[in-house]
């Protein structure tokens, strides 16, 4: 599309329509997401990267003892909002944690695993650093009759019948929520947009990835992704990821940009930039309505966004886990209470502003 195309999708950003926000007051569970790893984690409340939070101040006989074995923790502006609330939830049923923090290290959070399971605690809460390598935790955990809660991040489909269930975010949710965006954004018009993808192997990224790419290719056949790269979750690796789309594919032959969080959007928006481009006149979604990405809504930057909760993630953690332990959700995910979805609500323009949807990390 030339310039003059450029502008003229310009003047249809306006028409976005929200989803009313009053759909998150009627979940009955709160707002999870997921962010990037970066150096030198501090992991838990407060203490070392796997020592006990001791969540529980009057630990006496009836204490369950757990251990989340996390991928972040105080290291990270989502860790850091998400460990509260699960500690608050824990010291109320009674649970005492222990918390790990594997900085998004495979290896580091399998020997976490085989450390919590000869703890032979109550349960396992569990945020995979990586899907593709969790499976031995699993089994080692079912071998020894500890149920395990996932968070946050979920299994691959073949190893969700090892787990009592899942709280988080809807991940391919959360992609098709912003491929809507971005369709209603082009209104027909023919456009391609670059995808910048979160960490490779990470099953939050592969859903989100994969819920934009097919529901554009559904829902508006004519918005064609023509490039997309990993980003890990950060910003700078996301410019250099942009900026090299950009000049793979011609930046004359883009109009969108996608992204799976907000810290990566604004990362390709610097990339723009950096080539002297107008980023109003492009069409740009991604997920999170971080502090971050919030005020590039407001500023007109980011066209739209989906909004997630990283203390309604940690709590629900919980939540999950005690379920497990004291029986109401059972191993293989075969009842209704074993998936915790947190709503998506669409964040643009028209509701950045509203409580109901602020930002949280």
């Amino acid at each position: 599309m030339a310039n003059k195309q450029k502008k003229e999708a310009k003047m249809r950003k306006s028409r976005l329509v929200l989803a009313p926000a009053a759909m998150l007051a009627a979940s009955a569970l709160v707002l999870t997401g997921c962010a990037a790893a970066e150096d030198d984690a501090a992991t838990d409340s407060g203490s070392s990267d796997s020592g006990s939070s001791d969540s529980s101040s009057d630990a006496g006989d009836d204490t369950l003892e757990v251990y989340a074995l996390l991928p972040q923790g105080n290291d990270q502006p989502y860790g850091t909002t998400y460990l509260p609330p699960m500690i608050a939830k824990a010291e109320e049923l009674g649970i005492n944690l222990t918390i790990t923090n594997s900085e998004y290290d495979g290896d580091k959070q399998a020997s976490e695993c085989e450390v919590a399971v000869a703890a032979q605690p109550d349960g396992i809460i569990l945020w995979p650093a990586l899907a593709d390598t969790i499976r031995p935790c699993l089994e080692a955990a079912n071998n020894a009759g500890i149920p395990v809660w996932i968070t946050n991040a979920d299994v691959n489909p073949e190893d969700a019948g090892l787990t009592y269930g899942y709280s988080g975010t809807d991940s391919y949710g959360q992609g098709a929520a912003s491929a809507e965006m971005m369709c209603e954004l082009a209104d027909g018009a023919e456009i391609g947009v670059i995808q910048i993808n979160g960490l490779t192997g990470n099953s939050v990224a592969t859903l989100r990835g994969n819920g934009f790419k097919e529901t554009v290719a559904a829902e508006c056949p004519n918005v064609t992704v023509l490039a997309e790269q990993p980003g890990d979750w950060n910003k700078d690796d996301s410019q250099i990821a942009a900026s090299e789309m950009l000049t793979a594919v011609g930046i004359e032959n883009v109009q969108g940009l996608y992204a799976a969080d907000d810290s990566m959007v604004a990362g390709g928006i610097a990339a723009l930039e950096a080539r002297g481009e107008n980023v109003e006149d492009y069409f740009i979604t991604s997920i999170g309505n971080t502090f971050l990405g919030n005020p590039l809504v407001i500023d007109g930057k980011l066209d739209g966004t989906v909004f997630q909760s990283s203390s309604w993630d940690g709590e629900n953690a919980v939540v999950g886990i005690y379920r497990a332990i004291t029986g109401d959700t059972q191993l293989g995910r075969d009842d209704d209470s074993s998936v915790l979805y947190m709503p998506n609500p669409k964040v643009t323009i028209d509701n950045a502003t509203d409580p109901a949807v602020a930002p949280e990390w």
